[in-house]
């Protein structure tokens, strides 16, 4: 089949041509390396020339309408490689009646309607950190993942928890689930020990939402109602009124709470902050829009920012049946059971079927064929909650006064940002403090 596109599409950059001179045990490593190097130039020829991408190892899709076409099929492409790191959770599920009751259920007591205090939540924690920051800061540690993890704790109701300890029950819940694979393999250096860490933290995580579950419990019975997600989630329970929820339920959606919130926040706002520090423009239009009381312009800064630089720029699946992608092109191809394939959706944003002159930064453009949270069935629960966190953590950098990036992201040879150093004018934000 590579053969067939070379001799018929001539691509532009001759990334296809680099593969087929390789060996078939080092396609997907190479095509992994220039994801990480090269990603837009890679995508636009395989969007043009060899838009289903059949590897060894897994297929890769690269147009929105195939993107969508796997993440939408949940019966056709499911989420099997979920299951070993995620057990009987309901995201490792697709069309149960586990995954459509408790999914039901956490976006209920994930209350809508406060999601303006979410953002005021966030603008005051950020704000703080920031000011107490002296002019200098890593955004990673000292800002993302410190505003992450205090909402988990004050707003989702992990109280008596170590900061430490829930990052590094999330972080390897997440690395592990995400970035642990078997077509990680080729970028990831100790796979067995990543599931090691990410074994001893579910224990560890699981003793603590026990003694969480346990003191809340107490507290209902005397009356104290705290109304956040940890004690909607028991009150339920306790009700009997679902007979298939119980306390072990609660603490399994309880973890999907915390698991799902610090490195995926942290990630998508560090990934803004430098799309937008290497834009001068762009930025001073940000840090404009930043400064208005509506901060519905300044969002779509972000949200723009993270299509071209996107925390999550693909999707794994696993076809459950035969089907073809692709289908009524020059491209179509025969995917079979058992294959895993990957949606980029970060090429799939700048497929210019649905997003017209996707070479632009334009603030204005509609969220809706994005995939920042996802799309389908496993859309991400949080997102309403992801987005005002996400965006309301970047607006709190841009409003400080000469904020620049002094250093580039540290990624420290893993998946997530680590380090990010940010400096500003201290004496200025004093200033402008005292004004208020």
């Amino acid at each position: 089949m590579m053969k067939r596109y070379l001799q018929k599409f001539c691509p532009k950059n001759g990334y296809l041509k680099k593969i087929e001179q390789l060996p078939l045990e080092q396609r997907w490593r190479q095509v992994r390396a220039w994801m990480d190097t090269e990603s837009l130039s890679l995508y636009e020829e395989l969007r043009e020339s060899c838009p289903v991408l059949e590897l060894p190892e897994l297929t890769i899709v690269t147009r929105f309408s195939d993107c969508t076409s796997v993440l939408r099929q949940y019966d056709v492409f499911s989420v099997a490689l979920y299951k070993p790191k995620q057990s009987d959770f309901w995201m490792s599920q697709d069309d149960t009646a586990i995954h459509w009751r408790e999914k039901a259920i956490m976006r209920s007591v994930l209350d809508l309607e406060q999601l303006a205090s979410t953002r005021q939540y966030v603008a005051a924690k950020a704000s703080s950190l920031l000011h107490n920051a002296q002019g200098t800061i890593d955004v990673v540690g000292g800002l993302c993942r410190a505003v992450s993890i205090a909402f988990v704790q004050e707003q989702f109701g992990f109280d008596k928890s170590d900061p430490n300890d829930l990052f590094e029950w999330s972080y390897w819940s997440q690395y592990d689930a995400f970035h642990n694979q078997a077509f990680d393999s080729v970028v990831v250096k100790d796979p067995t020990q990543i599931v090691a860490n990410r074994e001893a933290a579910g224990q560890n995580l699981g003793v603590y939402l026990i003694k969480l579950i346990q003191r809340r419990g107490a507290e209902l019975k005397v009356g104290k109602d705290n109304n956040d997600p940890a004690t909607r989630l028991l009150k339920l329970s306790m009700s009997g009124a679902l007979e298939k929820f119980d306390p072990a339920r609660v603490i399994r959606n309880l973890g999907g709470l915390l698991i799902g919130t610090v490195e995926t926040t942290s990630h998508a706002a560090i990934n803004a902050l430098v799309e937008l520090f290497e834009r001068p423009e762009i930025l001073k239009q940000a840090i404009a829009a930043a400064q208005k009381d509506d901060p519905s312009e300044f969002d779509g800064y972000v949200l723009e920012a993270l299509r071209f630089n996107p925390s999550l720029p693909y999707f794994f699946r696993v076809c459950e049946q035969e089907t073809q992608l692709a289908t009524g092109t020059d491209y179509a191809c025969t995917i079979k059971p058992g294959t895993t394939v990957i949606a980029i959706t970060h090429s799939a944003m700048f497929d210019e079927t649905a997003f017209p002159q996707p070479q632009v930064f334009d603030p204005t453009r509609p969220e809706t064929n994005t995939f920042h949270f996802g799309q389908g069935l496993h859309e991400c629960l949080g997102r309403h909650i992801g987005r005002q966190m996400i965006t309301e953590l970047v607006r709190q950098v841009l409003l400080l006064p000469g904020v620049k990036a002094v250093s580039k992201v540290d990624y420290k040879g893993g998946p997530f940002p680590e380090e990010y150093r940010l400096e500003w004018c201290h004496e200025e934000l004093r200033a402008l403090f005292y004004l208020r």
